[in-house]
């Protein structure tokens, strides 16, 4: 059985089948066409190119599929990247369910589903509990096989469920530690807040933006499922519920230049975004250290502040006494 992509070394060529999540003909700056893929197993994803590539080649291989690759690992700008040296369809008898090649949350859909079915019933404000159940109802299998992203925090299948139910646990401490504070706004927001990325995304396999994500964008596309559900079950969108409820999932990414429509004038709204902010920065270093050998440094993480992140190495977990 052959390795796992993040087990490769620099400089070591190898055989594999992977998944071919992207892949783009691009043409060098004398002209010849060559390959830009992103490929990916269980383990990670990374960029790979195909120089010298026949005609065959151009017409022969789309997003999705499992293809076999003969490659050699290299560091291309502190990141990661394959030349890719052969590259063909898999045969007879070679696994070729992208399935198998896909990042899965590290719990399993049964256990998600149960977790979120826990959470609805801590939203002890009606109005918010049925816009949420009706919601989940209208995406319940999208909302359990989803990334939560593209390429960067939780971007594998179940992703959007996981970090979902991440922001509601987080929550839940903040609850119990802080007075005053209205967990059913925060847990209806946990749940909603990127639920618009069914609409925004293609899926989990070779995921790519809709026209809509591309147009409108995740926190508008919710807001507007938010706004049709209201009018589905009748209820009032000028009241404060309604208000508050769409302000704290309108204002989860916190500032203009990224992409809120508005900034969280509301306590659970802020707190929605600092947890966001969290768990997605937690899940970036978890699997940037995955893939950096103690005592060395990542690459450079775009969704740090193209940060380099250093594994530490002696970074186990320490038993409490």
């Amino acid at each position: 059985m052959s390795k796992l992509l993040r087990e490769y070394q620099n400089d070591e060529q190898f055989e594999a089948n992977v998944l071919l999540k992207e892949i783009d003909v691009r043409r060098t700056q004398q002209g010849k066409h060559y390959l830009a893929m992103l490929v990916a197993d269980r383990s990670m994803e990374m960029r790979a190119m195909k120089w010298d590539v026949t005609e065959d080649e151009l017409e022969a291989f789309e997003a999705g599929q499992v293809v076999h690759l003969k490659a050699i690992r290299q560091t291309y700008q502190g990141n990661p990247q394959l030349r890719v040296l052969e590259i063909r369809a898999t045969t007879a008898g070679e696994s070729a369910d992208a399935k198998d090649f896909m990042q899965v949350a590290p719990v399993k859909r049964d256990d998600l589903e149960e977790e979120v079915s826990q959470l609805v019933f801590q939203i002890t404000n009606g109005t918010w509990q049925r816009i949420v159940r009706f919601l989940l109802k209208k995406y319940h299998d999208e909302f359990f096989v989803f990334p939560a992203a593209k390429t960067n925090h939780h971007a594998f299948t179940g992703g959007l469920a996981y970090h979902s139910l991440s922001i509601a646990h987080l929550a839940e401490a903040v609850v119990k530690q802080y007075d005053n504070l209205n967990g059913s706004l925060l847990y209806a927001g946990a749940i909603l807040h990127d639920l618009g990325k069914v609409i925004e995304l293609s899926g989990p396999v070779a995921t790519k933006y809709t026209i809509p994500g591309n147009l409108i964008g995740h926190i508008v596309l919710i807001d507007e499922q938010i706004v049709l559900a209201a009018h589905e079950l009748n209820i009032d969108l000028n009241s404060e519920d309604m208000l508050v409820l769409r302000h704290t999932v309108l204002a989860h990414h916190g500032q203009l230049d990224y992409g809120s429509p508005v900034q969280p004038m509301i306590k659970e709204a802020n707190i929605l975004h600092q947890l966001d902010e969290l768990d997605a920065n937690i899940q970036t270093f978890d699997q940037a250290l995955e893939q950096t050998t103690p005592g060395s440094f990542s690459s450079r993480q775009w969704a740090l502040n193209n940060r380099m992140i250093y594994h530490p190495q002696n970074s186990e977990p320490r038993s409490e006494d």
